[in-house]
């Protein structure tokens, strides 16, 4: 498989946890994606149990800026089916008629800073209603 960085136009490489988190050792056998000249990276779908990792990535490569706001996507948004607000399918039905995609594109790891902004204003516009 090869991917390439959309930042900088080059070949990520596929590395392990602890070149991405040294200091994580419960992401030390994990596989990412890794952008070396600009350090966007993503990581990747485990094959499942006893299966080994995988090299298909969880989304896009994400520079610091997009890790910042993927993280805020999700701290937005999970809460909405992990406290059972809404069940985690009509969540993401949800999110998607409210964004105007697709419900199969509506994936945090695939979107960029606006769609990530996006979520949070949605789930902040949900809270403020409800």
């Amino acid at each position: 498989m090869k991917l390439l960085c959309p930042y900088c136009n080059r070949d990520a490489e596929l590395v392990k946890g602890t070149v991405i988190y040294p200091h994580r050792r419960d992401l030390a056998v994990k596989n990412f994606w890794r952008c070396n000249p600009c350090g966007a990276h993503v990581g990747c779908h485990d094959r499942g149990v006893g299966q080994g990792n995988g090299d298909k990535p969880l989304g896009r490569l994400a520079n610091a800026e997009l890790r910042h706001w993927k993280q805020r996507a999700h701290s937005a948004f999970d809460p909405l089916w992990k406290a059972r607000h809404m069940q985690r399918k009509e969540a993401y039905r949800w999110l998607a008629e409210r964004m105007g995609i697709a419900v199969q594109n509506c994936h945090i790891g695939m979107f960029d800073v606006d769609g990530c902004r996006a979520v949070v204003a949605a789930v902040e516009e949900w809270r403020l209603a409800a």
